[in-house]
Parts: structure tokens; C-alpha cells; sequence
């Protein structure tokens, strides 16, 4: 008993001396250990960092004002040969570009967007102007469309007589023989407010709110976009419209018996525009790719086949809006219209 006793008791020693001399040691080598763990766990999240940051760098968010039914197909072929996603934020009809470009406004300290594709030249400049895009020259202008007017094929001329022909203008529109049948997009966004602001430099507010005015008492149909616009037209429920190329085009195609009336004085070309969003760190490779792909033949010659863009060309006396004026008074002109087509 008494050896048992001692050998338990050499044993604890032993145990004791061992754990003791080990705390020892392992209190000398954890900051070596530490040490390494940090390192070799560091190297996982930067390499971990560096793919997730490699492949964000190939998506692109696209703020899109193009129709989607046109731009998508783009898209998709721009994806195929670059390998880069596109992320696109289409707009409404009813609100059209100026829905996107309040967000980028909205957005302007955190932006979220890396490429915008308007389809008009004003609120683009609005943006550079406010220090959205890269410079004040970051962004750029290609192919066209046109404001017209639409009139539907199997009613034309209207009945009233010979007073409806001199007045088949913009101006003429607030003759008392289109009482009731105007039709128009409403006028505080899209290319409808561009037109009308462009109106406005052109006539002078004088004149031009006596357009307006008068044009309000003929009771015009004020439509949610240019492409009801078309369609109410090809009902025969209105007899003449303010809409866009592209959007009679798109009508034509469907078989609607509608057609527009020649380029005016009083007609607005209309291009689309492309542009890269200031961001910090300047805009990524992948957004750079997709601003000049945008740019190129290929996307203009596709947009004028399926009828987005008309074939850019003699268009005769158009408006040639002071752009920088534009801007400056953009929102003494929208408030005049909004004062005037009250809903």
C-alpha cells in the first residue's frame, strides 16, 4: 500500500511538473501561433476579397431609358462577347427619363449606377450639369428620333372642311378644329416636356404660355406616354397627336393605320445618349467597355432596323435648342407647365 501510495504520488508530480513546464511553454510560443493564424487567415479573406471584387468588376448597373423591348436584346449581345453582365433599371412610360435622372440625383453622394442610357439630350445635360456623370463631357450623343405629329391614315384629311389645313402645325394645334381631339403625352416628363421647354426658348414665355393656354381650352387628350398617344390616333378617337418616331414606328409595325407628318420648323430632333456616372475611383473598366460598345455602328444600326432610332440624315429646318439656357431655366419651365396642364 505504502509503494502504491508512492507511486500515485510521483505520478501527480510528475503530471503537475509537465502541465506546468507546458503553460510555460505555450505562453512563449502564442504570439508566434497568433501570428500565423492572422497571416494565413488574412491571405483566405484577401484572396476571398479579390475574386468577389474581380467578379463585381464584370457587372455593370445600367439606369436604361431606352424602351426595354429594344435594349435588352443590346444587352444580351454586349454580355456575349465581353463576358460582362449588365445589371439594367428600366424606366415607366409615364415618368420616362426624368424618373431615372431624379434617381441619379437622388443617388449623387452614394451612387449606385455606373452607365446611363438616356433616349433625349436635355435631362443628360441636367446631370452633367449637376456633377452627376464624370465631366461636365462625360457622355455622348448618337443616331436620332424626331417629334412629330401622328395622324391616322384611314381619317385624313378630318372632316371640317378647307380651315384644318392650315392649321396641320404645331402652332395651329390650338385652332378651334381640334377642339376634342388633341392628343398628347402629359407634358412634365419624357420628350413631350423637352419639346414643349424647347417651345417655350424658341417663342418666348409670352407667346408660348398663350400657346399652351389655348392649347389646354381645346380639351386635348392628356395620355400617360407617347405610345397611347399613337394608339388613340389609330382609334380615330383623336385626329392628330404629338408623339414620337419611334413610337409610330412601333404602331405601323402592329398594323395600326397611322403615319407621321413631315419634319417642321417647329420639330425637335431627339438622339440618345449615353454616359458614365461619377463614382469613387472613376468608373470601372467593365462601364468604360460598355459606354463606347453603346456608341459603336452595331447598337445605332440595329436601333434604326427595328424603328428606336430613325436613319440620321437632311432633316430640313428643325429646332436647334440653346442646350446651356435649357438647363439653366429648367425649372422655371416645368413649373409653368405644371401651373398650366393642372390635373
Amino acid at each position: 500500500m505504502k509503494d502504491s501510495r508512492e507511486d500515485v504520488g510521483r505520478s501527480e508530480g510528475w503530471l503537475r511538473e509537465f502541465l506546468r513546464y507546458g503553460a510555460s511553454t505555450w505562453t512563449q510560443f502564442l504570439p508566434l501561433v497568433v501570428g500565423l493564424l492572422v497571416i494565413v487567415l488574412g491571405s483566405i479573406l484577401t484572396q476571398w476579397f479579390a475574386g468577389r471584387s474581380g467578379a463585381e468588376s464584370q457587372d455593370v448597373v445600367l439606369y436604361c431609358a431606352q424602351d426595354q423591348v429594344f435594349a435588352e436584346p443590346l444587352l444580351a449581345e454586349f454580355a456575349r462577347q465581353t463576358g460582362i453582365r449588365v445589371r439594367p433599371v428600366f424606366d415607366s412610360e409615364a415618368v420616362k427619363t426624368a424618373g431615372l435622372v431624379n434617381r441619379l440625383l437622388a443617388e449623387r453622394a452614394r451612387p449606385v449606377c455606373d452607365v446611363f442610357w438616356g433616349n433625349e439630350e436635355l435631362r443628360t445635360r441636367q446631370l452633367a450639369e449637376a456633377g452627376v456623370l464624370v465631366s461636365p463631357d462625360g457622355w455622348s450623343a448618337f443616331g436620332q428620333r424626331s417629334r412629330r405629329l401622328v395622324i391616322n391614315t384611314n381619317h385624313w384629311p378630318p372632316p371640317g372642311g378647307a380651315a384644318w389645313a392650315s392649321t396641320v402645325t404645331w402652332t395651329g394645334l390650338t385652332n378651334g378644329v381640334w377642339a376634342g381631339r388633341v392628343s398628347m403625352a402629359y407634358p412634365l416628363f419624357g420628350t413631350t416636356a423637352t419639346h414643349l421647354l424647347a417651345l417655350r426658348q424658341h417663342w418666348g414665355q409670352s407667346n408660348w404660355l398663350t400657346w399652351c393656354r389655348a392649347l389646354v381650352r381645346t380639351r386635348p387628350f392628356i395620355e400617360e406616354g407617347n405610345s397611347q398617344v399613337v394608339r388613340r390616333v389609330a382609334r380615330g378617337e383623336a385626329w392628330i397627336g404629338m408623339t414620337d418616331s419611334d413610337d409610330i414606328a412601333f404602331g405601323q409595325r402592329e398594323g395600326l393605320p397611322v403615319a407621321a407628318l413631315p419634319i417642321g420648323p417647329e420639330s425637335l430632333l431627339i438622339p440618345n445618349t449615353v454616359a458614365l456616372v461619377a463614382r469613387p475611383g472613376g468608373p470601372t473598366e467593365a462601364a468604360r467597355r460598355l459606354y463606347e460598345w453603346l456608341q459603336g455602328p452595331a447598337v445605332r444600326e440595329e436601333l434604326e432596323r427595328v424603328g428606336a432610332l430613325e436613319p440620321v440624315g437632311a432633316s430640313g429646318p428643325v429646332l436647334r435648342p440653346a442646350w446651356p439656357d435649357l438647363v439653366r431655366d429648367l425649372d422655371a419651365g416645368l413649373e409653368s407647365l405644371r401651373d398650366v396642364f393642372r390635373r
